[in-house]
């Protein structure tokens, strides 16, 4: 088939597109602006252009695929609904990838990228191949967020935003946690848990729920869906290369995994403890040439930010943590506003940027930043410092902040890992 991809240069739909294009499909697509995935695209034969006008859709393409990002108005879509293409959403697409694979999908309000990179590991250590797709880069991929197995194992991050994650039928399903977020989509909590529900009843009879039988939102899914469910936390904790409680806990997932696939106690537990981590989940980038160690981290959710900031604490106890954070679309950061206040208690000095707009089409209400700060500084005990626009933040760190020996850590889901990157190779 000849397969065209818009939004091809997201962490989901581009590993979509280089499995497809190892399936030996021809595949091309698009993107608003050029990244080192697109660049690895390229490299595997993937033609990518950087405008999504319409004109860019040839008339001989057999498949339409699009990103949730792309609006059914979207150019793209129109001159795909023109020509007459079948189109498919990115969960449509991935979803028929699986049909004939044992599909494990990993799912859950956060750790859930984590959660995929561990369990893969585990799995090629203890002599699995699986198909993986991942929302993140891991070296256990060559640096890669996918690869194509030869065995009946298709490990999968699934997504819950708008029910994407419906479209996947898995045979295991592993939950990390049921928080609630995405509430520009989901109408309370109670929608959020549903939707998990939804997923967990898509299990075969013989299906299973592996999940932590202490949270009680993960008890209460697993229970409702009638599906047997797993109880990760009576797992041994184990020493990680990784920090933070919250690490801790996706290792049992990956435990309670390897123990029903009947993988040795001994070789899992190996496997899981060599894990280092992946792409923006407390990367270590380098350090500055004064002497200050970035981190770069995709926290974005008030309980995300907390385990990271506590694990990176409890990884560098004696040096000053100074945190930069940009917050991720304006509604999530007013829905969660209360839980965010208290989320940064463990680091010495907070910078707060702009908030990343990364959905203006639907976004209802301005998040006051001057505000939301002060409320901040209140709650954590934390001195907290407006950085308004990543050039004016990158500006505010080279003005004398840093000092030798601190630790500096970005987090956000947005292009505040771009300034991450700069600050190292400076």
């Amino acid at each position: 088939m000849k397969i065209y991809c818009s939004g091809i240069g997201g962490i989901g739909l581009s590993a979509y597109a280089a499995l497809q294009r190892t399936n030996g499909h021809d595949v091309l697509g698009s993107d608003r602006s050029d990244s080192a995935l697109l660049d690895d695209l390229r490299s595997q034969g993937i033609t990518v252009i950087l405008k999504q006008d319409g004109s860019g859709v040839p008339a001989d393409v057999d498949l339409f695929v699009y990103s949730e990002a792309i609006p059914e108005d979207a150019p793209e879509r129109a001159r795909a609904r023109d020509l007459g293409i079948p189109e498919r959403s990115y969960p449509e697409a991935v979803s028929e990838l699986t049909k004939d694979h044992r599909l494990i999908a990993v799912c859950g309000t956060h750790g859930k990228s984590s959660t995929t990179a561990m369990i893969t590991r585990l799995l090629l250590e203890t002599g699995h191949d699986p198909t993986v797709i991942i929302g993140t880069k891991c070296k256990e991929l060559n640096g890669r967020n996918w690869r194509r197995g030869k065995s009946d194992l298709f490990v999968l991050e699934a997504c819950e935003y708008r029910r994407s994650f419906l479209n996947y039928s898995p045979d295991i399903l592993l939950l990390t946690n049921c928080d609630g977020d995405h509430f520009d989509y989901y109408s309370s909590m109670e929608d959020y848990e549903s939707a998990f529900v939804e997923i967990a009843k898509k299990l075969p009879k013989d299906g299973v729920v592996i999940t932590h039988g202490r949270d009680p939102s993960c008890v209460a899914v697993s229970k409702a869906s009638g599906r047997r469910m797993i109880d990760a936390d009576s797992f041994p904790a184990l020493t990680l290369q990784t920090p933070g409680a919250h690490m801790q806990e996706n290792a049992k997932l990956a435990l309670a995994l390897a123990d029903f696939l009947k993988i040795p106690k001994a070789d899992a537990e190996r496997a899981a403890s060599s894990f280092a981590g992946t792409w923006r989940r407390m990367e270590v980038k380098g350090e500055t040439t004064a002497g200050v160690t970035v981190l770069d981290d995709y926290a974005h959710h008030p309980k995300e930010i907390r385990a990271t900031v506590a694990a990176i604490r409890g990884a560098y106890p004696k040096r000053r943590l100074i945190c930069v954070f940009q917050p991720h679309t304006h509604d999530r950061t007013l829905k969660l506003y209360d839980d965010f206040l208290p989320s940064f208690r463990d680091a010495d000095l907070l910078v707060v940027t702009n908030v990343y707009d990364a959905r203006s089409q639907i976004e209802k209400g301005i998040v006051d930043l001057p505000k939301f700060l002060k409320d901040i500084e209140r709650e954590s005990g934390v001195h907290t410092i407006n950085g308004e626009t990543l050039m004016h933040t990158e500006k505010l760190l080279q003005s004398g902040i840093l000092k030798a020996g601190d630790v500096l850590l970005f987090m956000g889901a947005g292009d505040i890992t771009n300034l991450a990157t700069k600050m190292v190779a400076r």
